[in-house]
């Protein structure tokens, strides 16, 4: 009797395990996959005797004394000559509104809002952007982030590939900056369980329903982003690029995702606070909207991302202790059999770790080492979302808190 539950143990944990072992080969093809098709931002047309559009750079900002201006610099070296600066000061307790203003006075192509009272209802950001749009004139927008900084040919080149795709809207993928150990080491496990959902190439696919923004650089064309409503249309949404993405690809706009490492920069996490915030800013409005959903995420992060690990050193001892006088030799195969793919999956994580860390975050592969940690680091935080979602106050996002049933200061 006891043989025979040990067996259908076995069987189950076997079960689990191929199914794991199966997800990390899928997650590990469709890396190469992505890494390989994913275009790039580039030159498509030469064009000549074309005038090209008016680009507006809206560039929102709250208590960014650190990176403005870095960002404005940026923006002002642009080649592309026919475009404006809408910098909006969203309510900024540090020198932020003063080194806008500064910058303004010295370039005409600065704009300079000092954002209005906040509306019930909104989100900070998505109401700078709104005002940001009221006040622009061009007949592309371009979002982008205050601690995003941008090669000089960084507009010329999406509004080049907008127009040569006959493209609504363009994101491009930033390299992003980490500045924290944390932040290097869950960087490519984050892009890695992205793949899954939010592919590049699912999102230029337009038999498919995925769409998103990078906050930090997406372009749309005027009368795409007035159609889905504007920022208005996600006005209570914290994750405001993924959602108005989502509408663009919803209503059928041409939508492309790009790797625009080489020419855009961002910083996502400053450090571990805030890596930690970003990473309940990701899934509380997922539970919000898809509760099972959100649920089944973290149960997929613990069985791929820690499940294996914790499997291992009971599996080692299982198999090498041969005076266990219930191990029949049939047992004993299955525990080979289980300590084999456990192994593999393992393996399968950190190569993939790897070439995200080399190819797609660009950081050193040694921080694939600490995967453990990294793995407990992101299912702690999604779990720990869904747990306290229903709580006032339960995100801190650049200088905001933020809860699943109200958004305010």
């Amino acid at each position: 009797m006891i043989d025979s539950t040990n067996t259908i143990l076995i069987m189950l944990f076997i079960i689990i395990q191929v199914s794991i072992f199966i997800s990390w080969i899928y997650f590990l093809i469709y890396t190469i996959k992505s890494l390989r098709q994913v275009p790039k931002l580039a030159v498509f047309i030469s064009y000549k005797n074309i005038v090209f559009p008016k680009v507006s750079v809206i560039l929102p900002a709250r208590n960014e004394e650190s990176y403005i201006e870095k960002c404005l610099g940026s923006l002002l070296k642009q080649d592309y000559s026919n475009y404006e600066i809408v910098a909006i000061n969203d309510s900024s307790s540090d020198r932020t509104g003063e080194i806008i203003q500064k910058y303004s006075t010295m370039n005409s192509k600065i704009i300079f809002i000092n954002a209005e009272a906040k509306p019930e209802g909104w989100t900070g950001k998505n109401w700078a952007c709104y005002q940001g749009y009221i006040k622009s004139s061009g007949q592309l927008f371009l979002f982008t982030d205050a601690d995003t900084t941008h090669s000089s040919s960084t507009i010329s080149l999406a509004v080049n590939h907008l127009l040569a795709k006959e493209l609504d809207a363009l994101t491009a993928k930033p390299k992003i900056l980490a500045n924290d150990f944390w932040t290097k080491i869950t960087l490519p496990i984050l892009w890695t369980l992205s793949v899954s959902r939010y592919s590049a190439l699912k999102a230029n696919d337009p038999k498919t329903s995925v769409g998103y923004f990078f906050g930090s650089f997406f372009i749309i064309t005027k009368k795409a982003y007035e159609a889905v409503g504007t920022h208005k249309a996600v006005k209570d949404e914290i994750v405001e690029d993924g959602a108005l993405g989502r509408k663009v690809k919803e209503q059928c706009f041409k939508l492309r995702v790009v790797n625009g490492e080489d020419h855009i920069h961002a910083v996502w996490a400053r450090n571990s606070s805030t890596l930690w915030h970003g990473l309940r800013r990701l899934m509380i409005p997922l539970y919000k909207r898809e509760k099972i959903k959100a649920i089944m995420m973290v149960v997929a992060t613990f069985l791929l991302l820690i499940y294996s690990l914790i499997l291992l050193p009971f599996l080692i001892t299982m198999t090498l202790d041969k005076k266990d006088v219930t191990v029949t030799i049939s047992n004993y195969s299955l525990d080979l059999i289980l300590l084999f793919l456990t192994v593999m999956s393992i393996l399968l994580l950190i190569i993939t770790n790897i070439l995200q860390l080399k190819y797609a975050v660009f950081q050193n592969s040694l921080y694939s080492l600490p995967f453990p940690l990294a793995g407990s680091f992101v299912f702690i935080a999604f779990l720990s979302s869904i747990i306290n979602s229903g709580k006032k106050d339960v995100i801190k996002w650049r200088g905001r808190r933020y809860s699943i049933h109200e958004n305010k200061i």
